[in-house]
This record gives C-alpha cells, sequence and structure tokens, in this order.
C-alpha cells in the first residue's frame, strides 16, 4: 500500500507538471498583454491600414492574445521554464515604430527568470526612464541580450549596472558614437560576448572595454576608429578567443613581441596580441596596417581563423605559418607582400579549409614545387590572385574537395584545367581571368559549377557546343576579352539557372540561336559580329534587367521582342545598323534605367514618351538622323544624364532640360538664346557646341557653382565674356560638398544572387566564424555600372574621358563665336581649369596678367583674335602647360622663355610680326621695339598704341597727296609731263568713245 501511495503521489505530480507547462504563470501574462498594448502604442498604425483597436491586435504581435485558453508560453517569440511556468526567452520579431521609439525596461520587471531577451530590428532609440535601469536589477537570471539593428546613439551600458549574470550582449548595427564612460561598470563583470560592430564608434570605447576582462569575444568591426593600434587599451583582456576590428581605419603595425630586430619594424615597444595562447579567431583585415608581417603570431597555435587582409603589410609571408597546425580560415589577401613564398610550407596544415593570399606588389611570386603531393593538406577554397604564377599550382592535382578556386591576375599560360573539374565534383566557383590560358577544354561528363569566368585570357577558337550541357547548373558565366568565334551555341539554351552571361569583345557571328538563355538577370554580348534582326517577337527573355547588344552588326528595326522586356533596368543597343524609328512604345518599358541606342541610323521625331519616365536616369540617342523638337514639355521628366549630339535636331532649347546633369546637344540646328540651367548641385556638363545658338552668354551661367565641363564652341553668340566666371566651381579654391566622385557613372541596382547564403555573426553559440569555416560565402556584386563616356577638346584634339578621367576633367570651350571685348581678369583664378579655348573670336585688349594663376592650365588657345601688347611672362611659369597657341593676333615684345614654353613651336605665335625671340627667326636685337623693359616696370608700358598708330599712319598718307598735287602747281619738266599724259589719256577715251 505504501508503494501504491508513492506511485500514485508520483502519477499526480507528473499531472500537475503536465498541466503546468501547457500553461503560463498569470501574472506574467498579463505583464506580456501591457507590453503588447505598450509597444502597440508606438507602432506606425498608418503603415498597415490600422483603424481600430482590434485590428492593432491582429497586426501586432498577433499571437499574444487575451483568449481564455490562450497559452503565453505557445505564443510567438517566447519560451516558458518546463517546471517553474516562467518565461525564459521573450523576443519581439522585427517591429515598424515610430521615428524616436524609447523602451520603458519597467515593463519587463515581472520576468524575474528571463534567460534571453531579443529586441533587435525594433527601431528603439533607447529606454524611456531612470526606473526602467534598475528593473533590469530584478532580472538575476538575464544572460544574453540582443539589442542589434536597434537606431542607439548613446550610451545604452548604464541601464546593466545590476545584470550580473549578462554574458552575452549584442549592440552591432546602431547608430552609437558618444562617448562612453571612462572604465566598464562592475556590474558586467561576467560579461564574455559583446558585438559593437557597424557602428560610429571612436577610439573612445577602449577605456571602457578594457575593463571588462572577462570578455571571451570582442567585435567592434566597422566602425569609425582610427590611428594607432590599441594595443595597450587591450592588453589586459587576457581571456579573449575572438577579437574582430576590421573595416576601421587603424594604421602603423601590428603590435608583436619578439626580438629587438622584429620589433625596430613596429612602433610599439610592448606586445600583447602574441601573448594570447588562447587566441582563437584574430580579425584584423581591411585596416592599413602596416610594417612586417608579425612572425609571432606563427606562435598561437590555438588559432583557428587568421585574417589579416586588405592591410599594407610588406615584407615575406613566413613559412613558419606552417605551425599553425589548427588553422581551418587564413586570409592574407590585398596586401603588400614581397618575395617568394611556397605553398609547400603549409604541408602540415591538415585542417585549412580556407586560404587566401595576394599582394598588391609586382615584385611577390607565389611557387609550388611539383614534389611536393600532398595528402593530409585537403581545402576546400584556395584564392591565389595575383600572385604572379606562371602555371597552376601542381598540389591541386591532389585536391579532391575543391569548392572554390581563384587564379586569377597571374601569367599562367596554358591549356584550361579541365582536370581540376574533373578531379573536384563539388567544384562551384572558378575564376580563372586575366592569365594567358589556351585550349578551352571542357571535361567528358555534366558538372555542377556555378560560377566561371575566364575572361581575358587567349581562347581563340569555337566556344565547344555542348557548354549547357556540361554546365546545366551555372549561374554566372563570363567569357569576355577572348578570341571565341563562330556561332554561339544552341546549347545555352538548356544553362535554367544562368543569371548572368557576358560574351562581349569576342567575335561570335552569326544569328542569335532561337534556343538560347531565358530566365536571366544580365545579358552581355557586346563588341562582337553579331547580325541579322535584333530581338524578333518569338524571343523569350523573361524577367531580363540589363541586355547589352551594342558594337555589333545587327540589321532591321526596333523589333516587337523588346516590348516584353517589362522588367528591363539596362538596355545599350548602340553601334549597329538599327533602322526605322524609335518606336512610341519603348516608353512602356517602364523600369528602364540606363537606354543607349546610340549611332544606328534612326529617323523621326524622339517619341515624347521617353520623358515622361520616372527612373530614366541615362538617355542616349546620338548620332543617329533624328529630327524635330526635344519633346520636353511642362510636365515632362528629364533624365539626369542627355545624350542627343550628332542629330538633326532644331528648335530651341526648353527650360525644362535646366537640371539634367551631364546635357550634350552637341552638332544639331538648335537656335535661340542659350537657356537657364539650374543652380543646383547636380549641374556639371553641358555641351552645345556646333549649332545655331544666338545673343550672348547669359549671366545666370555664373550661378553653377558645379559645372565641370562647358562647351559653347561654334555658335554665333555675341557681347562680351562674362567677369563672373570666377563663381563656378572652376574657380575652386573654394570649398565645395559637392561628389564628383559620382559623376562618371550612373550606377544600378539589380537584383542579383548568392549560390552560398551568406551567414548570421553568431549563431548562439558564441562561435563566431563557425559558419565562415565551414564554407565561405560568395556573393556577385548587386550594382551594375554605366560608365559616362564624354568627348571633349583640349590640346588640338578630341579625346574621349571616361570613368576617374571624366570625374577630374575641367574645361571651357568659347571658341569660334563672335565674342568681343576683353579678356576678364577673373578668368585668372579659374583654380581647377584643365583647357581653356576662347580662339576665333573678336577678343581684344591684352592677354591679362592674372592667367599666371592658372596653375593646372594644360591647353589654352588664345589663336585668331585682336589680342595686342606682350605675353604675360609670368606665363611660362605653368608647369602643367602643355598647349599653348596665341597665333594671329596683334601680340608684340619678347616671347617669354622658360617652363614648358621651351617646347612651344613657331606655330603657337604665327601671325604675330611684332613677337620676336624662340621659336620664331625673328631676332630681338635689331629693333630697339623689342627690348624688353627694365625690371619692376609693368608690362603695358611696353604695349604698342594701336590708336596712335593708325593716326600716324593716316597723317602720312593725307601728307604724301598734299605733297604730290603742291608739286604739279609748279612750271617744271615734272610738271609738263604730268599733264601731256592727262591730255593724251583724255583724247584717247574719246576716240574711244567716239567709235562706238
Amino acid at each position: 500500500m505504501v508503494f501504491l501511495g508513492k506511485y500514485l503521489i508520483w502519477v499526480m505530480l507528473l499531472l500537475g507538471q503536465l498541466h503546468g507547462y501547457n500553461s503560463c504563470v498569470e501574472k506574467e501574462r498579463t505583464a506580456l498583454l501591457e507590453l503588447k498594448k505598450y509597444i502597440i502604442s508606438m507602432t506606425e498604425v498608418e503603415d498597415y491600414g490600422i483603424t481600430t483597436e482590434e485590428e492593432e491586435y491582429g497586426y501586432v504581435l498577433p499571437t499574444w492574445t487575451n483568449a481564455p485558453k490562450s497559452n503565453c508560453c505557445l505564443w510567438e517569440g517566447l519560451k516558458c521554464s518546463g517546471t517553474s511556468k516562467r518565461v525564459t526567452e521573450i523576443a519581439f520579431g522585427e517591429l515598424n515604430l515610430r521615428p524616436d521609439s524609447a523602451l520603458d525596461l519597467s515593463l519587463l520587471h515581472p520576468f524575474e527568470e528571463v534567460r534571453i531577451i531579443n529586441l533587435s530590428k525594433s527601431t528603439f532609440w533607447g529606454f524611456s526612464d531612470v526606473e526602467g535601469y534598475k528593473s533590469l536589477g530584478r532580472l538575476r537570471k538575464l544572460e544574453i541580450l540582443d539589442l542589434s539593428s536597434n537606431d542607439f546613439v548613446s550610451d545604452p551600458f548604464s541601464f546593466l549596472k545590476s545584470a550580473p549574470s549578462l554574458t552575452t550582449l549584442f549592440l552591432q548595427d546602431n547608430d552609437m558614437f558618444e562617448d562612453f564612460p571612462a572604465k566598464g561598470y562592475k556590474g558586467l563583470g561576467n560579461l564574455e560576448i559583446l558585438n559593437l560592430s557597424f557602428n560610429a564608434l571612436n577610439t573612445s570605447i577602449f577605456p571602457f572595454v578594457s575593463a571588462l576582462t572577462s570578455l571571451t569575444t570582442l567585435c567592434l568591426k566597422s566602425n569609425q576608429m582610427d590611428g594607432s593600434f590599441p594595443a595597450e587599451e587591450l592588453k589586459d583582456l587576457t581571456n579573449l578567443e575572438l577579437l574582430d576590428l576590421s573595416e576601421n581605419n587603424f594604421n602603423g603595425s601590428i603590435p608583436i613581441r619578439g626580438s629587438s630586430k622584429l620589433l625596430s619594424y613596429n612602433i610599439f615597444s610592448l606586445g600583447w596580441i602574441c601573448e594570447m595562447k588562447n587566441m582563437q579567431e584574430l580579425d584584423l583585415s581591411n585596416n592599413k596596417l602596416g610594417g612586417q608581417f608579425p612572425v609571432c603570431l606563427t606562435g598561437l597555435t590555438e588559432l583557428r581563423v587568421l585574417d589579416l587582409s586588405s592591410n599594407q603589410l610588406s615584407g615575406n609571408v613566413p613559412s613558419s605559418l606552417g605551425n599553425l597546425e589548427s588553422l581551418n580560415y587564413l586570409s592574407l589577401i590585398d596586401n603588400n607582400f614581397e618575395g617568394f613564398f611556397s605553398l609547400s610550407s603549409l604541408a602540415n596544415l591538415s585542417e585549412l579549409r580556407l586560404f587566401k593570399l595576394s599582394s598588391r606588389s609586382k615584385s611577390f611570386q607565389v611557387e609550388c614545387d611539383n614534389s611536393w603531393k600532398p595528402k593530409k593538406f585537403q581545402v576546400n577554397v584556395i584564392v591565389l590572385p595575383s600572385c604572379n604564377l606562371v602555371k597552376v599550382p601542381y598540389f591541386l592535382r591532389y585536391q579532391k574537395d575543391l569548392t572554390h578556386v581563384d587564379l586569377s591576375d597571374n601569367k599562367i599560360a596554358e591549356a584550361f584545367p579541365s582536370w581540376l573539374l574533373e578531379n573536384n565534383t563539388k567544384l562551384q566557383v572558378l575564376f580563372l581571368q586575366n592569365n594567358s590560358f589556351t585550349s578551352f577544354q571542357l571535361p567528358k561528363s555534366a558538372r555542377k559549377l556555378l560560377l566561371m569566368d575566364v575572361s581575358t585570357n587567349e581562347f581563340n577558337q569555337l566556344l565547344p557546343s555542348n557548354i549547357g550541357w556540361i554546365f546545366p547548373q551555372l549561374m554566372y558565366l563570363k567569357l569576355a576579352h577572348n578570341g571565341f568565334k563562330g556561332n554561339l551555341p544552341s546549347s545555352l539554351g538548356n544553362l535554367k539557372e544562368i543569371r548572368y552571361l557576358d560574351m562581349s569583345h569576342n567575335s561570335f557571328q552569326g544569328k542569335l540561336p532561337r534556343s538560347f538563355v531565358k530566365n536571366c538577370d544580365s545579358i552581355i554580348l557586346s563588341h562582337n559580329k553579331l547580325s541579322g534582326e535584333m530581338l524578333l517577337e518569338s524571343f523569350n527573355f523573361t524577367g531580363i534587367l540589363e541586355l547589352s547588344m551594342d558594337n555589333n552588326h545587327f540589321t532591321g528595326e526596333i523589333g516587337q521582342g523588346f516590348r516584353k522586356l517589362e522588367d528591363l533596368y539596362v538596355l545599350d543597343i548602340s553601334n549597329n545598323r538599327l533602322t526605322g524609328v524609335i518606336p512610341r512604345w519603348i516608353g512602356e518599358l517602364s523600369n528602364l534605367i540606363v537606354l543607349v541606342i546610340s549611332n544606328n541610323m534612326l529617323e523621326g521625331e524622339i517619341p515624347a514618351s521617353l520623358f515622361n519616365k520616372l527612373n530614366l536616369e541615362l538617355l542616349d540617342l546620338s548620332g543617329n538622323m533624328l529630327s524635330g523638337d526635344i519633346p520636353v514639355h511642362a510636365n515632362s521628366k528629364v533624365p539626369g544624364v542627355l545624350f542627343l549630339q550628332d542629330n538633326h535636331l532644331s528648335g530651341i532649347i526648353s527650360d525644362r532640360l535646366r537640371d539634367v546633369q551631364v546635357l550634350d546637344l552637341r552638332n544639331n540646328r538648335l537656335s535661340g538664346n542659350i537657356p537657364k540651367f539650374s543652380e543646383s548641385r547636380s549641374s556639371y556638363t553641358i555641351l552645345l557646341r556646333g549649332n545655331n545658338f544666338t545673343g550672348s552668354i547669359p549671366r545666370h551661367v555664373c550661378g553653377l557653382r558645379n559645372i565641370q565641363l562647358l562647351d559653347l564652341a561654334e555658335n554665333m553668340l555675341t557681347g562680351t565674356i562674362p567677369s563672373c566666371l570666377d563663381n563656378t566651381s572652376f574657380g575652386l579654391g573654394k570649398e565645395t560638398d559637392y561628389d564628383y566622385g559620382s559623376m562618371s557613372q550612373v550606377d544600378v541596382t539589380i537584383p542579383r544572387f548568392s549560390p552560398q547564403k551568406d551567414f548570421d555573426y553568431f549563431d548562439g553559440s558564441g562561435i563566431y566564424f563557425k559558419a565562415r569555416i565551414a564554407l565561405h560565402p560568395f556573393t556577385v556584386p548587386d550594382t551594375s555600372i554605366t560608365q559616362i563616356k564624354i568627348e571633349f577638346a583640349t590640346k588640338h584634339r578630341y579625346d574621349y574621358y571616361i570613368g576617374d578621367n571624366l570625374q577630374l576633367l575641367f574645361g571651357m570651350d568659347l571658341s569660334k563665336n563672335k565674342l568681343s571685348g576683353e579678356i576678364p581678369t577673373e578668368l585668372g583664378v579659374l583654380l581647377e581649369l584643365q583647357a581653356l579655348n576662347l580662339s576665333h573670336n573678336n577678343l581684344s585688349g591684352v592677354i591679362p596678367g592674372s592667367f599666371r594663376g592658372l596653375k593646372n592650365m594644360e591647353s589654352l588657345d588664345l589663336s585668331s583674335n585682336w589680342l595686342q601688347g606682350r605675353i604675360p611672362s609670368q606665363l611660362a611659369e605653368l608647369s602643367s602647360l602643355g598647349v599653348f597657341n596665341v597665333s594671329y593676333n596683334n601680340l608684340s615684345g619678347v616671347i617669354p622663355q622658360g617652363g614648358h614654353s621651351i617646347t612651344f613651336d613657331a606655330n603657337s605665335y604665327l601671325g604675330n610680326p611684332f613677337l620676336c625671340g624662340k621659336p620664331t627667326n625673328t631676332s630681338c636685337y635689331n629693333s630697339t621695339s623689342f627690348q624688353e623693359t627694365d625690371n619692376g616696370v609693368e608690362d603695358d608700358e611696353g604695349h604698342i598704341d594701336m590708336i596712335s598708330f593708325y593716326w600716324s599712319l593716316a597723317a602720312a598718307y593725307v601728307t604724301i597727296l598734299i605733297g604730290l598735287f603742291s608739286s604739279i602747281t609748279f612750271d617744271s619738266p615734272w610738271s609738263r609731263f604730268w599733264f601731256y599724259m592727262v591730255d593724251v589719256f583724255i583724247h584717247k577715251v574719246r576716240k574711244l568713245l567716239f567709235c562706238n
């Protein structure tokens, strides 16, 4: 009976336990509903279309309901203890709160057994009251607090003074930037994991962090820290196992402890990293750390992850890296290493799964002995770009588990290594671009390759016809800049997963195969010899975002096949042989951001629909035979970059074009006055050469504070050059906040793909790089960049400027007009100008001495005007001046010598008969009129007074006539002969008239 009684008691306890597990503490249930109401009060209700309180409960934490049988332990984001029935975990999930929403922490007071609180992605900016800070003192069991991806801007630690059990704190991805307390709080004495990455913190955080001596994991990635490496501040963190200071701006050398010889390369007398024998993961990538590789790091035998990539480390890569036998992940890519490194020195790293090494130095070379045949050394990822490899490392023949191989930017000249694909059935990524590979041979059977780049090699053959069958899972294929020829293989239609295809800059010919790739994000077929109609209606390019078919031999009209490309972002069909008109329906492609149809044989008018597209940023219709007006009206939306040059357009320019960032209307038949352009920060290139514009240069041009290129040449402009041009950005000795780095390209965000999923920083275990070691993620860049190319005349020729070259060019061309008056002295302060052309006008006066300030001037043309006086001697001091032309003026005096002026030939000074000295043949010592003025005398004193010269010439002419008539009034042989000749002449005239 006693036994049976005990048994019944156990059964009753078990049933009670089960019943308790399916319920929750009523006090906490009520607190949770109060917490929900508080969150609802801060929610952006209008975004949900909420109108009633009932709907509010339905959209925010929907499972948290007040239904009688609702068990709060089963609510989304909550977990309870199976014994005490109390809440142990709270997670809100992603919230949509109003700006500046604060959390009242007193609402968490009832949850005395909570271990994990996850408030990430909730847009909280802070906490609401002092009492709230004290309330966390009741949460004695709180171990993990996640406040990541919120809007915290200042120190959130003060509310944690009484959190003795807290071991893990996530504060990454906030807006924290303010200074922190000088010392860490005693209440955080047990903190082991701290993540402050992706904020705006500076080095003032280190005194606070240095007091948290229990830390094993410290992540400060991607903040705004700079200066020397914080050795002293972190030396007391002896328990660190993981340190991530990557993507900051630390400089100097990595602090080490070793011989005096090693220390001589560093700026620190004491080191600390090499004393941390427990260190397992060290990431100092993406800083500015220099000096030699700290050899003492090779003594940290517990290291599993070592990432020193993207720094400025120099010297040799030590062979003693082979001592780190626990390494899983080793990245030394993108440094300045020199000398030789043998891959066989890594033979003992049997745990290594990822190895990256490269150098920006041309004197660095990686070698691999053909006798090394590793058995234990088996990596998954091998990345060796820019290592001066001359052949594929031989040891790769013995690798069987490769997933990612990158040998790009080397000097390998041998046949395509198809054996890599044969030996490694798991290979997903193969990058061999920028080498000299030949003989593109594929494996015999299908492979699971996802990404392949073999661009810029020396393949000169037909593309294997079965490429689509051998690589059916390809998502990224780049074959550009090779010598592939023949027709495009029809097997490309078997690439069902393809997202990016670049076959540009080859010699492919013929028509597009009807069995071609489908559902591809980007197709680039530029610079080939493809022909036929471009895109028949039968083609199905569903879902394509970027299509570049420029520089081919396509003919016919712009077909209906393009009309199906509803998702298209970028379309470039320039430099072909297209005829007909631009169809009006092209404006129906509502997502277009870039449209380039230049250099074809298109006729007719520009469809007005192209100026009603909200998203269009770049429109290039240049180099066709388009006519009529530019259809820009009151409600038009013009793109930021507009190229319409080299057409037959007429009419006047609408004021609606005033906000265009790059406007090129050169070589058309446009007329009227120069319109008023926007004075906003976006106007920086205006090119109107070769039209029929009249009137004067309007003064509002002086308001273009961010002008970079101004070309008004070859028009019929009159009047004077505005003296206020020094207010433009040509005169930038002034401060400007405009970002000229973005002007040379149009960035188009096109969704790309990641063949392997990226991983979170933490998985809850505290192992920061666990996923990174297991499988290195690879993501294709997510932007397509259409670079702007602009032609501008400098140095007596037209050159194309593109990319970085374009963003550095400042030029102004006012040549071949009817401008008059003097050259304003204010032009001498246009400090940024590199090219100035004022030739072929009616300018008079002198060359301003202020031109001595044009320190960046490379090309100066003042020819074919009416300029007079001397050439300012200071122009010889312009060290950048490469082209100088003052021919066909009325200049006089000695040609200045010195600097670049000695390189100018006589053609620079033709048509100025009063100039002397080199390089002309006129000596300055034959006439006193060519003598130099004394030192200190202004150049103007030596100028010829042209008005006095003309009056003297007229007086001499009149004097000669008076003298001649006076001489014939006296009786003399000369006068008698004169009158005799007059009589003979009159007699002959009369006889001639009488005979007629």
